[in-house]
């Protein structure tokens, strides 16, 4: 699991991104929304986090983020390039990087941000209706902004959140699949269970906690770990490394 990045692993199973036709079949799978609400919750919570961002002073753009080495406007950004990248894109980017995507993900990171947070903000904010995406695993690119979003809110204190559906379905989509983290391994053998609303799967030692932080501990961000509770938490915490 990549603590720092949301994106492919390179070096999972699911390292070959699959045709479109494979990916909406697994996405049916996995998914309750229809493929274009999940878009349109996508171009909602983007909306919410460039409003909630507009305001920033240019010491909150330059804080710490919960994604690795990288500062809040460089999360921005990179949420600008998972908006703006598609599979052949991305494919290229990825042979150019040797499969690292740590170094893919700087590159591309340093490609979208701007020279100022205004800047920076103002190419997010062209990238919010978009519906590029490597894969047409959409509930994925939900997580894309919802991981990522909440990587920017929690460190500055800001009160927005991702909604409660939004959540939901990105915490099924981990849940079931090793892909842009490793959540179903992760989770395997334990039932997860949110306390805010109707994520409710697996069987097992629990793990009771809101839906968000349920999200956020699959995408391996170790303080999550401390809001969640039952005889569960140990067990996922060893397997996030956190």
């Amino acid at each position: 699991m990549s603590v720092g990045r949301f994106e492919p692993d390179a070096h999972s199973r699911d390292a070959s991104l699959p045709t479109d036709v494979g990916a909406r079949c697994l996405d049916r799978a996995m998914q309750t929304m229809p493929r274009a609400d999940v878009w349109a919750s996508i171009h909602r919570e983007r909306a919410a986090l460039a409003d909630e961002l507009a305001t920033l002073t240019p010491q909150q753009w330059a804080a710490p983020s919960l994604c690795g080495r990288w500062s809040v406007e460089e999360v921005l950004a990179h949420l600008t390039a998972a908006a703006s990248i598609g599979r052949l894109r991305w494919i290229r980017s990825m042979l150019g990087a040797r499969f690292d995507a740590d170094l893919h993900n700087q590159r591309r990171m340093q490609e979208y941000r701007g020279a100022d947070p205004a800047e920076t903000l103002a190419r997010f904010r062209a990238a919010v209706p978009r519906t590029t995406a490597p894969s047409g695993h959409t509930p994925a690119w939900l997580g894309e902004v919802v991981v990522h979003g909440t990587d920017i809110r929690e460190p500055l204190g800001l009160t927005g959140a991702p909604a409660l559906t939004s959540a939901t379905e990105v915490a099924r989509f981990f849940a079931a699949r090793d892909f842009t983290v490793a959540g179903r391994t992760a989770t395997e053998g334990l039932r997860l269970r949110a306390t805010d609303g109707p994520f409710d799967t697996g069987s097992g030692p629990s793990v009771h906690g809101t839906t968000l932080a349920l999200v956020m501990a699959m995408a391996g961000r170790s303080r999550y770990c401390a809001e969640l509770t039952g005889p569960g938490v140990a067990i996922l915490r060893d397997r996030t490394g956190a």
